[in-house]
């Protein structure tokens, strides 16, 4: 059982890093073509949000080759194991999304 957290607790983080990250890293460029950095942080965070969820799923194919295995042989312990990751990675989505609109002071879109 603590492996299974492990991995849930780094579903979670690899989204959250990926969208605090590419969100904060990615408007740097607006430094350099003169627009608002707040509002492209925060357009960038709502762009990220799938992409976020496939990096830190592993890409996706492993686990909705989990999700089919499960769902055609009737291993319901391994279909729901599979929708907490595919949770954990949204939730971590999520919360980076409004982090970086926490920290622009709202949405700026």
């Amino acid at each position: 059982m603590a492996r299974f957290s492990e991995h849930m607790l780094e579903t979670f983080f690899i989204a959250l890093g990926v969208i605090v990250g590419g969100s904060l890293i990615g408007s740097v460029a607006t430094v350099f073509s003169s627009q608002f950095p707040i509002k492209t942080t925060a357009t960038l965070a709502a762009r990220l949000k799938l992409w976020a969820m496939v990096a830190a799923l592993g890409g996706t194919f492993s686990t909705l080759e989990n999700l089919e295995a499960g769902f055609f042989r009737w291993e319901m312990r391994l279909v729901a194991k599979q929708l907490l990751f595919i949770f954990s990675a949204f939730a971590g989505t999520h919360v980076g999304y409004l982090l970086i609109l926490a920290l622009g002071g709202g949405d700026k879109r």
